[in-house]
């Protein structure tokens, strides 16, 4: 029994009616379909609440995180302990959208970072206020406030941001799309999803990705850039901030 990723459909989709389909041992919550963004690839999964029943007699209960589970399940993991929606019951989930919203923002961001820093990339983080990504970049930059400059330019061209799907024969026959070494793209559905940021000859980044996005860069708000820090012989770690 999988759980079909609702996020992937409609990253700015808040509630959505569904059913529960188990209860794990630890007490996790899976459903049927899942607004709910499991942990990967950087990028943390969603919080938000779980209701059922009437409304004179509702129930609810929040959930802190949401992890990837075994054969394709998506596990709502609770914040405390308490009563659980059986299994089979109508459910109504709900995101906590202002944070999913700044890892959205966040993940864009990043994904534009890299393509600032054109340097292969070793591993990252999203959090709702800011990320990092590590590049394999022996030296420090030298032209840091550039870099902030440029970054903020490209999320000012108000890029479209949009997906698109290849299929696994395709994914290999075009290993440069991959810019992560350690991070390899999702499958196991016999295609992979390709966020594209910018149409046509004015695509500014195309690149495997499972995480949630904005619509259009603008919507990032301006950054700024923290510390760069050496992690490694060969590798720096690059922050970013959202401003706004």
């Amino acid at each position: 029994m999988t759980t079909t990723p609702l996020y992937l459909d409609d990253a700015y989709r808040r509630e959505a009616a569904t059913r529960v389909l188990q209860i794990t041992d630890e007490g996790g919550i899976v459903l049927d379909a899942s607004l709910f963004y499991p942990t990967s690839g950087g990028q943390p999964g969603d919080s938000g609440w779980v209701r059922w029943g009437m409304a004179e007699n509702e129930k609810s209960i929040e959930i802190a995180t949401t992890v990837k589970g075994a054969g394709g399940q998506i596990v709502l993991v609770p914040a405390e302990p308490s009563a659980l929606p059986p299994e089979g019951s109508l459910v109504r989930q709900e995101i906590a959208w202002d944070r999913r919203h700044k890892h959205m923002r966040v993940h864009t961001a990043l994904h534009l970072l890299s393509v600032v820093i054109p340097l292969p990339v070793t591993g990252g983080s999203i959090s709702p206020d800011k990320g990092r990504l590590d590049f394999d970049m022996p030296e420090a930059p030298e032209d840091r406030d550039e870099i902030e400059k440029t970054l903020n330019m490209l999320i000012d061209c108000d890029f479209a941001v949009n997906e698109e799907w290849i299929t696994d024969a395709d994914m290999d026959a075009n290993p440069g799309l991959v810019k992560t070494l350690r991070v390899k793209p999702p499958r196991g559905t016999g295609r992979v999803r390709l966020v594209r940021i910018g149409v046509g000859d004015d695509t500014a980044d195309l690149q495997p990705c499972g995480g949630t996005h904005v619509a259009r860069t603008s919507e990032i708000g301006k950054v700024r850039l923290g510390k760069i820090e050496k992690k490694g012989k060969q590798n720096r770690r690059v922050y970013l901030h959202l401003e706004t």
